[in-house]
């Protein structure tokens, strides 16, 4: 399964949601900008974007909720260990409430990959951050990053955007 993911503005996606009912599209908001995403086997859609392959996934994607993506670029030559990692994770954050989904994705083109995890509310995210489950996650991590890190990782979160009326305050 690929997923897909593009940056546009608002009513431009809202048309692409209009223009593909079929393909199941989720626009999500950061500020001002806003993300579509969809995941399908093989139907991209967009004419600029990223593509991904879906290499672990846990939850169904909602129409609601608070989104945040880990955004990693990994060496190439890192690539295997990198997702040997996250392979074995350990899934503490599967059982947290107000969890929703889970998403690895790999990159099919660049370096960056993006570990995606959906939540009821900012507030369910923020739980999970302060817990004894994330803190034993990432316990293997000290404060060098690992050697397959290309460049420093970042996070992007948004809101789930379902209609105009529906829309979350950030």
């Amino acid at each position: 399964m690929k997923a897909y993911m593009t940056l546009g503005t608002r009513d431009f996606l809202e048309k692409l949601v209009d223009k593909h009912p079929d393909l199941g599209l989720y626009l999500m908001g950061q500020g001002t900008g806003t993300l579509a995403y969809y995941e399908n086997q093989n139907k991209n859609v967009f004419s600029a974007g990223n593509e991904y392959e879906i290499i672990s996934e846990n939850g169904e994607i909602e129409d609601e909720g608070y989104v945040v993506m880990n955004n990693i670029p990994v060496l190439e030559d890192s690539r295997d260990s990198f997702e040997q990692r996250f392979k074995q994770r350990q899934h503490g954050v599967d059982s947290m409430p107000g969890f929703q989904a889970f998403r690895f994705l790999r990159p099919l083109t660049g370096k960056t990959y993006v570990v995606m995890t959906q939540w009821r509310s900012k507030e369910d995210f923020e739980n999970w951050k302060n817990s004894d489950q994330f803190k034993e996650a990432h316990k293997s991590q000290d404060s060098k990053p690992p050697a397959y890190f290309a460049d420093r990782p970042f996070i992007t979160s948004y809101h789930m955007k379902k209609d105009e009326e529906g829309d979350q305050q950030q």
